[in-house]
Parts: C-alpha cells; structure tokens; sequence
C-alpha cells in the first residue's frame, strides 16, 4: 500500500499564522504538524509516501524531512495546488501505479489505544473503502457517515439539517486501486473542485465502503483553526508529560515498526541531543532494542 498526505491549501483560517509560515510547519506542542498525519502512514506499516503540498511549502518540507530515509521510509514531494482533496489521486496516480493507497489530510491528528493495529488491519485487505468516524456533539457542522450494524456505510451527508447519525467523518481514507480511476470520472462540484464525498458515495452504490468508528479512547484533531490547533497542542502536552511517552514520534515509530534499527535511533537522537526530543530518543534507543 501507498500513502499520500495532501498538505496543499492556504491555511486561511489560520492567518496571521500562515502569511510567511506553512500550516505544515507550525507546532503542535513540540513537533511540526506534518509529523502527526505522517505518523499515521507510518503506524499503518507504509513507507512509500507522496506528500503533496504548494510550490513555496515543498521545498521546506524537503529540509525538514529529506526523503525518508533516515527513518527507513521513501518520502516524495509533489509540488501542486490540489482542485479538492480527489485531485490526490490523480495527482499522485503514477505514485500510487497499481497498488491500493491511504490518504490522510496533512492538518489531522489522530491517537488513541489500539489506534495501530487498525491501520494495519485496513492496510493489510482492503476492499473498497475504509472511512473512519469520530462521534461529534454538532454533526450539522461535518460529513456524517450513518452504518448498519456490520458497519457498512448506508449514507454519506454533508451538513445535514437534520442528522441521523453522529459519526463525522475524518480525514483519513483507506481505497483499493480502484480509487484512481474514481477519481479520474467524477466531475467538478459547484465551487470547482473534486469532491473525496463523490468519491466515497461511487463506493457506497457498490457496497463496499465501510465505515470504522474510533471509540471513546481515540482522538481526533482537525488541526484547520486556531482553537482546534491550540487543543491538539495541549492535548499533546498533557499525554506526553503525564506519560512519559510521545505521540507522533517519527524516530521511535520507525524503530518500532522495524524500519530503523537502534543504532540508528540512536544517532538521530544525539542530533537533538540539546532538546528533549532527542535525549528521549537516545533514552528509548536501546529500550526498544
């Protein structure tokens, strides 16, 4: 399987943040908010991943990240002003070639217990879509996907007057290859773009999009406003100082995951070894060995 994170747009809704600075780059507590979408792919078991984002961004990206293989993944960089979070797919069509492929938006933060192993389970067999639903206390404001009792997507509404299910739908979307050539037949909505929802309802008429929703103890972040980004950071915070963990971890993540090796870790640490970050790193390196 092969991942994509869309990091284009402008981050309007976060300006005067975003008018020198990209969304991508700003901190989420103490990591750069692309770490926290990139971790996912990563705890998914995938380690080909395009990263699409606008011209003046790529290259920031470029130095922040490299391409990859100081964490034992391959990084590509795309560089294109998306028409609607669809365009991934033809953008990144020779990236994905004929395998199946996850997106992930680049502002989503998502943790929770158990949270890994169903990333690998979707990646492992996927079949059609896989959708994943948190539950909200104002669905009206979201795309909300209602299931039957085998968690089979029976709607997909967006902004609904007058909601029949909670379950909003995130975003992080797992497709068999078929996605592409989805993607490549719908046409523009009204505002000009390709809609992921049109995407998803060709599923639904097939009957095979499936909608997994996170429990109590998962989390999910839209990291797009000030206050959700502000809440992500604390909510950060707290976990990492009460647990003495980290969330969204890239180093420790590809050490687990077997794409590094201590020694490796290792090393990566002592280049940080003047933050906290990387004293953890060392600390965990030879942990986990």
């Amino acid at each position: 399987m092969k991942g994509i994170v869309l990091a284009g747009g402008t981050g309007s809704r976060l300006l005067p943040l975003t008018r020198a600075m990209s969304k991508q780059l700003l901190s989420v507590y103490n990591k750069p908010l692309v770490y926290y979408p990139l971790s996912v792919l990563m705890l998914a078991g995938i380690r080909e991943i395009l990263v699409i984002s606008t011209p003046s961004t790529v290259p920031l990206l470029r130095a922040l990240l490299g391409d990859g293989n100081q964490l034992g993944i391959e990084l590509y960089a795309a560089q294109d002003e998306p028409r609607g979070i669809a365009d991934a797919f033809r953008i990144g069509a020779g990236h994905v070639g004929d395998d199946d492929v996850a997106l992930i938006l680049g502002d989503n933060l998502f943790h929770g217990a158990g949270f890994a192993r169903r990333l690998q389970e979707c990646a492992a067999a996927p079949d059609g879509c896989t959708l994943f639903g948190y539950p909200v206390s104002d669905p009206e404001r979201y795309g909300i996907g209602e299931v039957d009792g085998d968690g089979m997507l029976v709607s997909i509404e967006e902004k609904p007057l007058r909601p029949r299910a909670n379950n909003a739908i995130t975003g992080l979307y797992f497709y068999d290859n078929e996605v592409v050539d989805i993607s490549r037949r719908i046409t523009p909505s009204a505002r000009g773009e390709l809609e992921i929802t049109d995407v998803n309802r060709e599923y639904l008429k097939q009957g095979r999009a499936r909608l997994i929703r996170l429990s109590r103890g998962n989390t999910w972040f839209d990291c797009g406003t000030h206050d959700s980004l502000l809440a992500a950071g604390q909510y950060v915070q707290v976990i990492e100082q009460r647990q003495g963990v980290r969330v969204a971890c890239l180093e420790e993540i590809a050490l687990r995951m077997g794409f590094i090796d201590a020694d490796a870790c290792y090393r990566l640490g002592e280049q940080m070894r003047q933050s906290d970050y990387g004293r953890y790193l060392t600390d965990i390196a030879y942990a986990l060995d």
